[in-house]
């Protein structure tokens, strides 16, 4: 109501400027011919001063006010007549005011109506959060939701391939406790484009491994059950990949569909806050960061943040890894030691920029403290690895991960 109230009154505010404006014009400005009054009549005043000063002859005079009277009635007709009607150019400019109101107050409203969002709440950020929540806590379930997908078409497939598929179903179904069998099932029948089929045959790997389930594992049960309903991230793929999280809290994969999730929930600015740390982290030929390379900005901003583009990670850190390896420490070998001391110093500082600024992976904060061992500079790896037990708090497994880098340089 308050914003109906606030747009009508802007409205009606605007349309009255217009009708001042009108109404002004005829009611309080001077007719042309009233000038040209005033000036004929300082003429005619000229002339007489002329004349008493002998500038001019009587004849002279006399023709020029002649002329001069002539142009006066001429003018003063033009008065007469715009006198005549000034009433009805007056109610002519109050219709048109009147007219202009309606066409501002009613094309606003219609402009509103077609382009706005009429009988819209006012949506506080806390009142936001907990809807979001809301539509995240009753959204549809894996079942329901593949029915909302359209039907895919096979994947083509050579007459033995298929035979070999009915012999791997019937062993499967004959001993389903056979870890390599399912394990086998799931990529074959995701192979061919039977998701359900896959992501049953997943969950059964993980089921029979028990506790010795991995992070991929969980996320690859996680990728089927997405893939199986047109990349929408169902409760049961969020409690997968939940469980891949916590054994693995950097699985980037994991942490991509997690934030898919919360922006398809309503959550778009947590939705940029996972995703840019994974762009930060994960290599650029990952199959995940075009797709937030594609849209963060926008995420960005809805979370109101003015956000610049990372650098690509190069291509060839797949492994989670960077900065001096065993490789780059051999082949330093051939050079003189204070080149060698040179270039591995170099990748060091690197990569201990790139950390400090962007973050990492917990093998590189491992590989980061390893190096300044090697290097002999036991203080700079203590601090480093002061700085791992902080950021790697919460998430033993990972820290456990940065501790073999310690142990390397001999601070453990």
């Amino acid at each position: 109501m308050i914003f109906w109230i606030v747009a009508a009154a802007l409205a009606l505010v605007t349309a009255g400027l217009f009708a001042l404006a009108l109404t002004r014009r005829a009611e309080d400005e001077d007719h042309p011919a009233a000038y040209d009054l005033r000036v004929y009549r300082d003429q005619l005043k000229e002339v007489d001063k002329d004349l008493a000063r002998g500038v001019i002859g009587e004849e002279d005079a006399a023709r020029m006010k002649t002329e001069i009277s002539r142009r006066i009635l001429a003018a003063d007709a033009q008065m007469q007549k715009a006198e005549s009607g000034t009433a009805g150019k007056g109610k002519q400019s109050v219709v048109v005011a009147v007219a202009l109101g309606l066409v501002v107050l009613g094309g606003s409203f219609g402009l509103y109506y077609k382009l706005g969002a009429p009988g819209y709440r006012d949506m506080p950020l806390q009142e936001r959060a907990a809807e979001a929540q809301a539509r995240r806590d009753n959204r549809d379930a894996q079942a329901v939701a593949e029915t909302k997908v359209p039907a895919r078409p096979a994947a083509e497939a050579g007459d033995e391939f298929l035979e070999l598929m009915a012999k791997l179903r019937a062993a499967v179904e004959e001993n389903p406790e056979d870890l390599r069998g399912q394990e086998l099932l799931a990529r074959n029948e995701a192979n061919l484009g039977n998701m359900p089929a896959a992501y049953a045959a997943q969950a059964k790997v993980i089921e029979i491994k028990g506790d010795e389930a991995t992070a991929g594992d969980y996320v690859l049960h996680a990728n089927l059950l997405i893939t199986a309903a047109g990349d929408y991230v169902s409760p049961e793929a969020e409690a997968s990949l939940k469980k891949a999280l916590e054994l693995d809290p950097f699985n980037n994969l994991a942490r991509y569909y997690l934030g898919l999730m919360m922006w398809q929930t309503g959550r778009p600015d947590a939705t940029f806050r996972i995703w840019d740390q994974v762009l930060r982290q994960s290599p650029n030929d990952a199959p995940w960061v075009p797709s937030i390379r594609a849209t963060i900005t926008e995420l960005a901003w809805y979370a109101g943040i003015d956000y610049k583009m990372p650098a690509p990670v190069p291509a060839h850190t797949a492994d989670g890894l960077s900065g001096p390896s065993a490789e780059d420490m051999e082949a330093a070998g051939e050079l003189s030691v204070e080149d060698r001391q040179a270039m591995i110093q170099g990748m060091v500082d690197q990569l201990s920029d790139r950390l400090a600024t962007e973050g990492g992976t917990p093998q590189e904060w491992a590989r980061l403290i390893g190096a300044y061992g090697v290097l002999g500079n036991s203080e700079r790896a203590q601090a480093i690895w002061d700085e791992a037990q902080q950021v790697f708090a919460q998430a033993p497994d990972a820290l456990e991960i940065v501790r073999a880098g310690a142990v390397q340089a001999g601070l453990e």
